[in-house]
């Protein structure tokens, strides 16, 4: 049975109350439940992560509601620090779901690995011969692939040649591995690292590197999605258009812009246990591949209905199995509400997250500004920060949104004046 992505009155809930909601949509035991309450790391387990460990951090996990995708309703977990960032992607999602919800797609997983190989006297020469034993790599490197049990494997591959760089003549050999529903960084650098041997012998070259490439960009994700003229009003669909304008011409805001679309996308990634840095390195990447820096997004009017029109394209290498997704306790939950049964599937969503995000972020700034909502929200952290406790959180940073002075030096007024 399909489960609504509209949480009515979600946000006035105690979190105790989220909790139980959530928990009875989802079939959630108390064990997880509790794990949502302690962060779900125990000391013990993250000492088994990550080298070092000394303690334990945890961020807010929060769940943005009202996602249509392809027709089917989505709630989305998102771990993240930010304040307005969930309600700004709630709020956006609700828009375009009024106006028929999202489109997704996504290529097959396809992540490219890298061998580097230099020392050679003829590039032209070590490419034939690369090329001619294409047949003995892919099968060198697929009996070497953990992916290749699940489906997936080497595909083919391909040779760049750097003739001249400041350490010689370069030849960079690319396998395009099938992850099938895993990131796939484990299985990529194994094929390579298993290959060099052979791509030594072939070319009579030396290898040096044996690494994925975090610009996924055989492995892009789409999502568009529209939202109604009368929801907006003509002038702020003309004032987003005109702010998305200026961030395809000048990267000082397409770098804005485009962290706005990732404060939804690694949001999500966190949530389920993945790799954020490398979905930052490639969108990051993509986003400059014309050679000058721009907008991963595209918002424009519709000719006939006026409505307001927006799509993402960009690498996403994330998955739902392997790594922390498979280890960490609040991945599998976020996994389990998400309810993604492929990487592609998965891949979707976090393109349709980050153009909400985005069109969050430019229906604020083009109309009210940021600051309004944003500041309102952050007033609890301000609050935090003074030594509120309990109530007097809400009671100092309700008292600080309204007189519009959300500031440390007032928090600590308002809170010795209660005293």
């Amino acid at each position: 049975m399909s489960i609504s992505s509209r949480l009515a009155g979600f946000y006035r809930q105690k979190p105790s109350e989220r909790q139980s909601e959530i928990g009875e949509r989802y079939g959630l035991k108390q064990a997880e439940i509790d794990a949502l309450t302690r962060g779900g790391l125990s000391l013990e387990l993250a000492n088994r992560l990550i080298e070092n460990v000394i303690g334990v951090y945890s961020i807010p996990l929060g769940i943005a509601a009202n996602f249509q995708i392809n027709g089917r309703d989505y709630l989305i977990p998102m771990a993240i620090e930010e304040p307005s960032v969930v309600a700004a992607a709630s709020h956006a999602a609700k828009l375009v779901r009024d106006a028929g919800g999202f489109t997704a797609s996504a290529d097959a997983p396809i992540m490219i690995g890298q061998v580097q190989v230099l020392g050679l006297s003829d590039l032209e020469l070590a490419r034939d011969r690369i090329l001619t034993g294409r047949d003995e790599i892919i099968t060198l490197a697929n009996a070497n692939s953990p992916i290749v049990e699940f489906g997936g494997g080497v595909r083919d591959l391909e040779v760049r040649l750097f003739p001249e760089t400041r350490v010689g003549p370069m030849l960079v050999l690319h396998l395009l591995v099938d992850v099938r529903d895993a990131m796939g960084a484990n299985s990529v650098n194994t094929s390579c690292e298993a290959i060099a041997p052979l791509l030594e012998k072939l070319t009579g070259g030396r290898v040096v590197l044996r690494i994925l490439s975090n610009l996924a960009d055989k492995r892009l994700a789409r999502a568009s999605g529209r939202v109604k003229r009368e929801a907006l009003g003509d002038d702020l669909v003309r004032n987003i258009i005109e702010a998305q304008v200026l961030a395809e011409v000048d990267p000082y805001r397409a770098a804005t812009h485009n962290k706005g679309i990732m404060n939804g996308i690694d949001a999500v990634v966190v949530a389920t246990g993945n790799d954020w840095r490398g979905a930052e390195a490639g969108a990051h990447t993509y986003a400059a591949r014309s050679g000058q820096y721009r907008a991963l997004t595209n918002w424009d009017r519709d000719a006939e209905t006026g409505d307001l029109v927006g799509s993402l394209e960009l690498p996403v290498p994330s998955g739902i199995i392997g790594g922390t997704t498979n280890a960490h306790p609040v991945a599998q939950i976020a996994l389990k509400i998400l309810g993604v049964k492929t990487g592609p599937e998965f891949a979707g969503v976090l393109a349709s997250v980050g153009l909400a995000q985005n069109l969050g972020a430019l229906r604020a700034l083009a109309s009210e500004g940021i600051q309004l909502g944003h500041m309102a929200l952050h007033a609890r952290q301000i609050a935090i920060a003074s030594g509120a406790e309990g109530d007097d959180i809400d009671r100092v940073a309700d008292a600080m949104a309204t007189e519009k002075n959300v500031r440390i030096t007032r928090a600590r007024e308002l809170l010795q004046a209660q005293k």
